[in-house]
């Protein structure tokens, strides 16, 4: 690849994006002071530009209503150092995090157990909130990748519980704050929480309402990796609290000599910044120091801050406010002049999602179900596989398979791991390996099951992919399952195959019979036998909490390992695709208000006997299918690309990369996007034999 040639294209993308990021903050501020508002810093012009994209009508009307919260909520003037703010501060039911999630986000945490409505103030909880979130906001990595909140309800009672004060938090962080609010997770919530839950959602746009999400502890993985979460959610972060405060204190005491020494008071920032960040696994990892280069830095003299954490990242203040370095990755950075000083600057624009990169922090929105080639239409995917020809997709499947793998499997190499892989060489990825809840707390690999999320259209992930259970993983198997609340699980394989056994029998087979498997009891309670695949209807009851949960298996009993689905036609094979959606749609309609996430539904568990062959055509069909219904378009190997980089080595064969080709041109004349699809010579001096 020519190297001038990207580095010209880079070049062209930032003095572009630097045009655009100076015009939308001078835009910004000629707003405010057109409509006479008070004087505000460049820095505070960014935070609200970040939270609407740089779209500065949306940025300025998010300004007022912050202005309009504030003041409505006497969240102006803040006395951290006195009470009843002081003393606010330090029960510590509300506290930022010093670790993210997989995305990069910042996660804010409010103990409900600790909040006592008769004993504070709404303007007293706001304040401390607000206080905290300030400071946490001056990051520029939580200005890009925003905030994670989680509404912990462990072990609250009713008297805990505020709806008036929960509303203003909601309604201020959904549409007054500079801060995107990436998901709101409310974890156990108990029973009585069900009503004004109901109510509180309708007060929640609907794009926001898909991120707002009631878990239990064990499902919080789903969203933020355990790394990050705090010992009392079932993590392995000890938060030091007392060390956060005393972060907070010392950038709003900086920022107040800032504002002193510039003869600019801006009432929005009242705190300093904090340095970039790397996550890693998780956990916030500081560049280092502050490094002050500016003229402020000059007048105030050494001010970097230096408070560690034991066994912590120290927290730390960073003057400059958008110093952000990091690799080129679909983000392109600029150089912004401020003050007469350079800094690095992250102007958000985001590139698509390359083939080869791991990117277990895409949103759903993100999630298109492609990689970095452009979606084609049904005409003109029908053309390509023309030209292509068999041989053409078989290469450029070698193509693909001949990258190295796109993550590490540590967990999936342990020695205490090592026999709960069906296959030596069928490992599961670190990045996006589903974490079970530790049932021993000496043993940390208790957490292990050879399984991966997978993203699916526009849904984070939709699928687990995960190995044929073996007998001695079947109890692992349905405690994932019940943790992850999934409803559907796929099969596309038997149990035996040509006198081999593929997976082992973990449901019962025949109705009303039931199994026990560790902690979890399944009873089947039907089975519909039909000639391509066998539906069973399962009961799965969790023995240490007497609660139980339906769950529909789908089996598909006609694709031969290693191979694709015989008789010349994909027909079969897509109508029990749309059976597992229908189904999938049914569950959840069960589920009702129960269920509070993506509007498709919890993951989709999906397996054949090594989980990657047979496994990684289906979700290619499913998501490549879904784009086509949505947007009138696909893209083959993207797909293919995104989901090996979150399950190693799926889509196991050069046959199985040509049948999702050929299966859904089928699925288009089925659906009427094609008239027909017409392949004659598509074989043509290709008489290789599938392997």
């Amino acid at each position: 690849m020519n190297h001038e040639y990207i580095r010209a294209q880079l070049k062209e993308a930032f003095i572009q994006n630097l045009i655009k990021f100076l015009r939308a903050t001078k835009a910004f501020l000629d707003a405010l002071s057109e409509s006479g508002a008070a004087c505000v810093s460049r820095a505070t012009a960014i935070k609200f530009l970040l939270a609407r994209k740089f779209d500065v009508a949306r940025a300025h009307a998010l300004w007022r209503q912050h202005e309009a919260t504030r003041r409505r909520e006497g969240l102006n003037k803040f006395e951290p150092f006195e009470d009843p703010l002081k003393s606010e501060l330090e029960t510590g039911k509300f506290t930022i995090l010093p670790t993210r999630d997989g995305t990069g986000a910042a996660i804010a945490v409010f103990t409900a157990n600790k909040h006592f409505p008769t004993q504070t103030t709404h303007q007293t909880t706001l304040q401390g909130v607000v206080y905290q979130l300030d400071v946490a906001l001056q990051s520029v990595d939580t200005q890009r990748a925003g905030l994670v909140f989680i509404y912990d309800m462990t072990d609250s009672k009713y008297t805990n519980f505020d709806y008036e004060l929960s509303q203003k938090i909601l309604t201020m962080l959904k549409g007054g704050y500079p801060a995107k609010l990436k998901k709101v997770l409310i974890v156990t919530a108990p029973l009585w929480f069900k009503a004004p839950f109901r109510i509180l959602r309708l007060f929640v746009r609907e794009k926001l309402r898909e991120r707002v999400h009631t878990v239990n502890a064990p499902q919080l993985g789903l969203h933020v990796p355990r790394a990050s979460l705090p010992k009392q959610l079932g993590g392995l972060h000890e938060p030091d609290h007392a060390a956060w405060l005393e972060h907070c204190k010392n950038c709003f005491t900086n920022n107040l000599q800032n504002a002193k020494l510039d003869g600019v008071i801006d009432e929005y920032v009242i705190s300093n910044h904090i340095p970039p960040i790397k996550p890693q696994n998780g956990i916030i990892e500081h560049e280092g120091a502050c490094d002050m280069t500016s003229d402020r830095a000059t007048r105030l003299g050494d001010n970097k801050t230096d408070m560690h954490i034991s066994g912590d990242p120290p927290y730390t203040c960073d003057p400059s406010p958008l110093r952000h370095k990091h690799g080129y990755n679909g983000d392109t950075k600029a150089r912004h002049i401020n003050s007469g000083d350079e800094e690095d600057v992250d102007i958000s624009t985001r590139g698509t999602w390359s083939s080869g990169s791991v990117s277990p922090g895409l949103s759903d929105e993100e999630c298109g179900g492609g990689g970095a080639g452009a979606a084609l239409s049904p005409a003109a995917l029908l053309a390509r596989v023309r030209e292509l020809g068999r041989r053409g997709l078989v290469a450029e499947y070698e193509d693909i398979r001949a990258r190295p793998p796109h993550g590490t499997f540590h967990n999936a190499k342990l020695p205490s791991n090592l026999a709960k892989n069906r296959y030596t060489d069928v490992l599961c990825y670190d990045h996006s390996r589903v974490l079970l809840s530790q049932t021993d707390p000496d043993d940390p690999t208790t957490d292990y099951i050879n399984a991966n999320y997978v993203d699916g259209y526009k849904q984070k992930n939709a699928y687990i992919c995960t190995q044929g259970p073996l007998p001695k993983t079947f109890g692992d198997f349905w405690r994932m399952v019940w943790e992850q609340g999934s409803l559907v699980l796929v099969m596309t394989t038997r149990a035996v195959e040509r006198g081999r056994v593929k997976c082992g029998q973990y449901w019962p087979l025949a109705a009303a019979q039931r199994a026990v498997y560790g902690d979890f009891a399944v009873t089947t309670e039907a089975v519909e036998q039909e000639d391509d695949y066998t539906i069973t209807h399962l009961l799965l009851t969790d023995l240490r909490r007497a609660q139980s949960r339906r769950v529909w298996h789908g089996q598909y009993t006609r694709w031969p390992d290693y191979g694709v689905p015989g008789g010349g036609s994909a027909q079969p094979v897509l109508r029990f695709l749309l059976l597992v959606r229908r189904a999938q749609q049914r569950a959840l309609h069960e589920l009702g208000d129960a269920w509070a996430g993506h509007s498709r539904g919890p993951p989709i568990v999906v397996h054949c006997s090594a989980g990657i062959g047979r496994t990684g055509t289906f979700l290619t069909l499913d998501i490549c299918a879904s784009r086509l219904a949505a947007e009138g378009a696909l893209d083959v190997r993207g797909t293919v690309e995104r989901i090996r980089a979150q399950r190693a080595h799926s889509i196991q064969m050069p046959d199985q990369y040509v049948f999702c080709h050929l299966a859904l041109l089928e699925y288009a004349v089925m659906h009427g996007y094609l008239d027909s699809a017409d392949l004659a010579g598509f074989d043509d001096e290709n008489e290789e034999e599938s392997e």
